[in-house]
């Protein structure tokens, strides 16, 4: 057994060696995601305001450029050039509002009911406010502007339309505020979210949720009326000292004069659960089931629900050293721990304890997979297929990879352990199961890589993807996609089969220099040796579009409708340095491997053997320092 273990991992390492850095870590990195969920923006410092739609967040930085990351599905995301000038900005459901120093308004997203249709004249504006489906635009000669959706009259502003501060809006209601204190409400108003409370004076700030509505009076205590099924209109005590408020969906906020937040209301996905240290806030912000806060060093902070990347990467964004996608993400850490975020309805984001020791990750729709340095298999989320529940043994493993509704495991021995839905025969390994070393999963079919180069694909193949192309040989990496089917070759080029419908499978000139490949949802992705990334494919959504600069990626994954990318963020020490000359090589292997199960002159984890567990360590940090 061990003569045989060995052979396969010195086939293993000799079909990736010629891949240079990026297939093993060598290096951490921070991570970016584009498409239908963005995420990855540096969120650390020179931010004078933040905005929160429903699923998306917006910060102002102190040049005058919007960043925003969060759900992207009608590109509210993605701030029209030029991205300069702004002085304010405002989100709503599926669309974003930005406020330019000349007084111009820019929208962009969702636009079906005109809510991006800003109304001529453009010009004189000086304050925003946006919600579901309709806009406000503040005049600096007092009037308020409103466009977009009006089934509920919430852009019929009042008579008179002057000596308005300032504008707020809410799902199908509005609020503006009068120089004289008062507040005035109009649109929709089953739950009396536009009662304004008697006395209707003295107010400094106002917010607007869903179906409720909130105002700031001079003396620093908050007004909240409307609809209160989640407590969102009872503040909590002492109800003082307030300088802003913010309302979300049934929630709310206020921002204390010391600069800690209070939170309350609806608290389903922690959106009242503000980080600590609570302190130095100067603004806050509240979407549907999320939160932020700008602290006094222009920095973010994000909390509450993060289906979509609404509250970026979690904290801290370095250290990864592996990424994988699905309807979620997953991020590897270079201390064995996982980092997850994006949908999480069957608890595919939920990592098991102990959250630590692994050394790759695997992910699909809505389940997820993490191997252990020991070569067992961890699985989470949907399982009505059993694609979680790991068949025994539950050990010897070297890699994985995640199906629909099916997983795969990769044995040391080189054969090929699946289990979970098999309808379309995705599960039943061909014959002879031996000499793998690499392992892909599609929606319903599956790809093994031999040691000889060849792939052998197996599954349901209504496209052709189980169909690998002539010459079937010389490839080093697989991958797969809904319906299509990807394989790097040794000479740097990719060659792509199956479903074609939205080009994933015409791989861009030059194809060449490519060091790893990743398939998504209908997309495709390869890395280059010099750390850019080519995607093609579908592109609604914009997961083929890579955020510039496209440079330094160390690795890249492909979800369902969004593409995630590993940055460098510079070297870390080796744990796989065996020989003390700063890296992880082929020397350190070749100690590795003499010593397994002889002696422990390649023991990594310092339990006095070389064994699988070490072997582990230095295949997840090969490369590192080279």
């Amino acid at each position: 057994m061990k003569c045989r273990f060995l052979t396969f991992v010195s086939s293993l390492l000799i079909a990736t060696l010629g891949l240079g850095r990026h297939l093993l870590a060598e290096e951490t990195g921070s991570i970016v995601g584009w498409g239908i969920q963005v995420f990855g923006v540096d969120l650390s410092g020179d931010f004078v305001a933040v905005a929160a739609g429903f699923y998306h967040s917006l910060g102002l930085k102190a040049d005058g450029s919007v960043v925003a990351c969060g759900y992207n599905n009608y590109g509210q995301c993605d701030v029209p050039p030029p991205n300069s000038d702004f002085v304010a900005v405002a989100a709503g459901e599926y669309h974003s509002l930005g406020l330019k120093a000349d007084g111009s308004i820019v929208a962009w997203g969702w636009n079906y009911f005109g809510q991006c249709d800003v109304p001529t004249p453009n010009s004189d504006f000086v304050a925003v406010a946006a919600h579901f489906m309709h806009s406000l635009g503040l005049k600096a000669d007092g009037s308020i502007v409103g466009w977009g959706h009006n089934g509920s009259g919430q852009c019929d502003v009042p008579t008179p339309n002057s000596d308005f501060v300032a504008v707020a809006a809410g799902a199908g209601h509005s609020l503006g505020l009068k120089a004289d204190g008062s507040i005035v409400a109009w649109g929709y108003s089953y739950y009396g979210q536009c009662d304004v409370p008697t006395p209707n004076s003295d107010f400094i700030g106002i917010a607007a949720g869903v179906v409720h509505s909130l105002g700031l009076k001079s003396d620093g205590s908050i007004v909240a009326w409307g609809h209160n099924d989640y407590g969102q209109c009872d503040v909590p005590t002492p109800n003082s000292d307030f300088v802003a408020v913010a309302a979300g969906v049934v929630h709310s906020l206020g921002l204390k004069a010391d600069g800690s937040i209070v939170a309350w209301g609806g608290n389903d996905y922690g959106q009242c659960d503000v980080p600590t240290p609570n302190s130095d806030f100067v603004a806050v912000a509240a979407g549907y089931d999320h939160s932020l806060g700008l602290k006094a060093n222009g920095s973010i902070v994000a909390w509450g629900g993060n289906n979509y990347g609404q509250c970026d990467v979690p904290a801290p964004n370095a250290d990864f050293i592996a990424v994988a996608a699905g309807s979620h993400t997953l991020g590897l850490k270079a201390d064995g721990s996982i980092v997850a975020w994006g949908h999480n309805g069957y608890g595919q984001c939920d990592v098991p304890t102990p959250n630590s020791d692994f050394v790759a990750v695997a992910a699909h729709f809505m389940h997820s997979l993490g191997l252990k340095a020991d070569g067992s298999i961890v699985g989470w989320g949907r399982n009505n297929y059993g694609q979680c529940d790991v068949p025994t043994p539950n050990s010897d493993f070297v890699a994985v990879a995640a199906g629909a509704g099916h997983s795969l495991g990769l044995k040391a021995d080189g054969s090929i352990v699946a289990w979970g839905y098999s309808y379309y025969g995705q599960c039943d390994v061909p014959t002879p199961n031996s000499d793998f070393i690499g392992i892909a999963a599609g929606v319903v079919h599956s790809l093994g890589l031999k040691s000889d180069g060849s792939i052998v694909a197996w599954g349901h193949n209504d496209y052709g993807q189980c169909d690998v192309p002539t010459p079937n040989s010389d490839f080093v990496a697989v991958a797969a996609g809904v319906v299509h089917s990807l394989g790097l070759k040794a000479d740097g080029s990719i060659v792509a089969w199956g479903g074609n419908d939205y080009g994933q499978c015409d791989v861009p000139t030059p194809n060449s220099d490519f060091v790893a490949v990743a398939g998504g949802y209908q997309h495709s992705l390869g890395l280059k040796a010099d750390g850019t990334i080519a995607a093609w494919g579908w592109n609604e959504d914009g997961q083929c579009d890579v955020p510039t600069p496209n440079s330094d990626f160390l690795a890249v994954a492909g979800g369902c409708q969004h593409s995630v990318g590993l940055k460098t963020d510079g070297p870390h020490d080796c744990p796989g340095d065996l020989d003390g000359d700063g890296d992880t090589d082929q020397n350190d292997l070749g100690i590795l491997l003499a010593s397994y199960e002889i002696d422990s002159a390649g023991d990594l984890d310092g339990d006095g053997d070389t064994d699988q567990n070490d072997l582990g360590i230095l295949l997840a940090d090969y490369g590192c320092g080279i």
